[in-house]
């Protein structure tokens, strides 16, 4: 996937999962932390199809494991 291609579908993503149907936040730091949040998920533990069905965490995890065997 082109590196543009995935920018706009992350921010697909966090629009479609956090901020689709907010009308307005109490604060910026509110809307901060609800992207932090949301962020924090995405890559600890939502699973992604082009990584197999693994979070990116398990997926650096296996790559660092691997390089280090090798």
């Amino acid at each position: 996937m082109p590196a543009a291609a995935a920018a706009e579908s992350l921010n697909a993503s966090l629009k479609r999962e956090t901020l689709q149907g907010r009308k307005r936040w109490n604060s910026a730091g509110e809307a901060r932390a609800a992207v932090f949040r949301w962020v924090t998920r995405y890559n600890t533990r939502r699973r992604h199809s082009t990584l197999g069905q693994i979070c990116p965490i398990d997926f650096e995890q296996r790559s660092v494991t691997l390089a280090t065997a090798a």
